[in-house]
This record gives structure tokens, C-alpha cells and sequence, in this order.
């Protein structure tokens, strides 16, 4: 209990809310790709590289220990959340941006022929079936980031592994504790493996339905 507990107040939480503003800069920078307007197109491009070319442990340490010698000082929870938000929000954006790709053309032009405009041909055509595509690897990347959670323990965020770490070194029982960690995080990553296959298949007998 003393490992779940802060895995259900710090790990789950911090994946939750990283991960909803990771998917709200992947929306915007794939639309930002899609729209191909050249400035923003290569200002998303250089975000994508920056991000996905350097490790998410160095950006940790870039942001917690490297802005207070600037003069920015973030305590450790928001610097995980920013950092986490800001390095999955590259890869979905990645994700989400073929998933755009891959719906026909034909779809935007027989929304202009209804009288849709852009913002809305995007919001009600193009997003939902972008979505449908795109979720599987989208909800691989959220199994993903709630293992890599565990990196957050590097700048004092209080979650399992740190937790983990404090309880090892004070009773020296470290096969059983972090085999109880990987115990944890398996079951965690089970639970989603299991919303994901659920929401898939809801997925595909809705495509199925309507088609």
C-alpha cells in the first residue's frame, strides 16, 4: 500500500493531466502541419524535431534545474506535468497528424459542398474519423507515459518509484519492493490494455454500423 498509494495521488494524476494537454498540442500542431501554412508548418516541424531528437530525462533536468538558474523556479509536479505534456504532445502530434492525412480528400470537398467551412469540416468530418484511426497508438503512447512516469522520481516528484526508492533505502528490501513496483505498474498498464481493446472494438462496430 505504501507503493499503490502515491501511484493512485502522483502517478495516475500526473499521467492524466500531461497526457490531456499532450492531445491538445498534438491537435494543434497536426492541424498546424495539415493547414500547411509555411511559418507555422516549420515552427511545428522545429518543435517535433527539438523534442523527439533529445531525451525526456534531459528535458527534466532542463526545466527543473536548468530554469532556476535563469530565474524561473517551477516546483517538481507542474515542471513533470509541462515537460510530459510538451514531449508526448511531439509524438501524438506525429500520430495524429498521418491519421489526418489518411482521411480522403473527398471528404473536405463534399463538405464545401454542403455549405461547412473549413473550422467545421475539420471539427465534424475530419477530426472524429482522424480519431478512429489514431487511437490505438494514441492509447499506446498513454501506457507508455504512465511507465515513464517513473522518471519523474529524478527531480522529487513523489510518485510510486520515488516512493519506492525511500521505503529501499530505508529497509534495504529492494528485490521485493521494486518486483512489487513492476508488479503495479504491470497491472496498471493491464487495466489500460484492457480500455483500450474495449474502446477499439466499440470503435469498430460503430464503423461497422454506419457504414
Amino acid at each position: 500500500m505504501k507503493i499503490l498509494i502515491p501511484g493512485l495521488t502522483m502517478t495516475i494524476p500526473l499521467t492524466v493531466i500531461a497526457f490531456s494537454i499532450a492531445m491538445v498540442i498534438a491537435v494543434i500542431t497536426a492541424l498546424i502541419q495539415y493547414a500547411n501554412v509555411p511559418i507555422l508548418k516549420q515552427l511545428a516541424r522545429f518543435y517535433i524535431w527539438v523534442i523527439r531528437g533529445t531525451p525526456l530525462l534531459v528535458q527534466l533536468y532542463v526545466v527543473f534545474f536548468g530554469l532556476p538558474s535563469i530565474g524561473f523556479r517551477v516546483a517538481a509536479f507542474p515542471s513533470a506535468v509541462a515537460v510530459f505534456a510538451v514531449n508526448e504532445g511531439a509524438y501524438c502530434a506525429e500520430t495524429m497528424r498521418a491519421a489526418i492525412e489518411s482521411v480522403p480528400a473527398g471528404q473536405l470537398e463534399a463538405g464545401f459542398c454542403v455549405g461547412m467551412n473549413y473550422p467545421q469540416i475539420m471539427m465534424r468530418i475530419v477530426l472524429p474519423q482522424a480519431f478512429r484511426t489514431a487511437f490505438p497508438p494514441l492509447f499506446n503512447s498513454l501506457i507508455g507515459m504512465v511507465k515513464d512516469t517513473s522518471l519523474a522520481a529524478n527531480i522529487t516528484v513523489a510518485e510510486m518509484f520515488f516512493a519506492t526508492q525511500r521505503i529501499a533505502g530505508r529497509t534495504y528490501q529492494f528485490m521485493a519492493l521494486y518486483l512489487e513496483l513492476a508488479f503495479i505498474y504491470l497491472m496498471f498498464s493491464t487495466v489500460l490494455t484492457r480500455v483500450q481493446a474495449y474502446g477499439e472494438k466499440r470503435l469498430n462496430s460503430y464503423g461497422g454500423n454506419k457504414s
